[in-house]
């Protein structure tokens, strides 16, 4: 399997017509129809469904849609550090994370890159920290930033200095908004939109809530935005992190903090024995430097 053939494979999945994917790569229909015959005999499996008017792609067609484009991105970011001028200082910083206030640590650093050196940039990728590690442990990113994550022992890590604090997004109308906290017998019962992470086993909601046994979780989410839009519409009560929906002025949502109080934290984490690019090696010195500035002196 050729990265070209994955190059082809990938515009049909995109244009879902053999037709339409040969016009944008600029060869033969005939041609292209033939690479992608041999792609499905040497995979042993059917990789479309050819219907009337578009093409469809298996369940092994995705799976291997999904593959192809992680190959690409990772061959394409090995391709752009590998050409980089001996000397010259530029390319980019792939990072992953998850939504936090305390993130602002990391673009702190970012910027004081930025402006050493003009020409390096920064690729930011939003996911839980199960989408951030998978692409890390895969080399389609140079750092992670993970809250509260259970085992760093697979990574080295930093920590970062601020810290988040967890709470109950809601409407202005609803009950709730009526009390200065929230606590989990408050949520007893209720329609709750939560994070997948936050409530698996050992997910720090899900242990906050203890042993209430009637949750009522609606909808699970991995982007905040995505939980204020559901909040608005009645959905549900959303558990998250504070300051990360503007509240404030003439909004229709307000933030209550949960009682007890619990506070989670950030690292920063890479690949052991990682090889970084000039641009992630002055990204994670600048990031090292801004840290020790702002430790407490002891």
């Amino acid at each position: 399997m050729e990265l070209r053939e994955l190059r082809y494979f990938l515009a049909v999945a995109q244009e879902q017509s053999i037709t339409k994917a040969a016009e944008y790569l600029y060869i033969a229909q005939p041609s292209l129809s033939k690479q992608m015959q041999n792609l499905e005999k040497e995979i042993g499996r059917p990789l479309f469904v050819r219907g009337s008017r578009k093409i469809t792609l298996t369940e092994t067609g995705m799976l291997l849609k999904k593959r192809a484009e992680e190959m690409m991105d990772l061959y394409e970011k090995t391709e752009a550090e590998i050409s980089a001028p001996e000397g010259d200082i530029c390319g980019d910083v792939h990072i992953g994370s998850g939504e936090s206030y305390a993130v602002r640590t990391v673009a702190k650093a970012a910027k004081e890159v930025m402006l050493e050196h003009p020409r390096i940039k920064f690729d930011f990728f939003s996911g839980d920290a199960n989408d951030v590690t998978e692409k890390l442990d895969k080399g389609l990113l140079d750092f992670g930033i993970l809250v509260d994550y259970a085992d760093l022992s697979e990574y080295n890590s930093m920590r970062l200095p601020l810290a988040d604090s967890w709470g109950v997004l809601m409407r202005k109308d609803s009950p709730l908004a009526e009390k200065d906290t929230v606590a989990p017998e408050d949520l007893s019962g209720q329609p709750l939109i939560c994070s997948q992470q936050s409530m698996e086993k050992h997910g720090v909601i899900k242990q906050w809530f203890g042993e209430i046994s009637d949750l009522n979780v609606r909808a699970k989410v991995n982007l905040v935005y995505n939980a204020s839009v559901l909040v608005r519409e009645d959905v549900g009560y959303a558990v998250t992190l504070a300051r990360l929906v503007n509240t404030t002025g003439d909004s229709d949502l307000c933030f209550r903090p949960i009682s007890p109080a619990i506070e989670t934290h950030l690292d920063i984490v890479w690949k052991k024995y990682a090889v970084f690019s000039k641009p992630s090696e002055c990204f994670l010195n600048k990031l090292r430097e801004i840290l020790r500035s702002e430790a407490p002196a002891s």
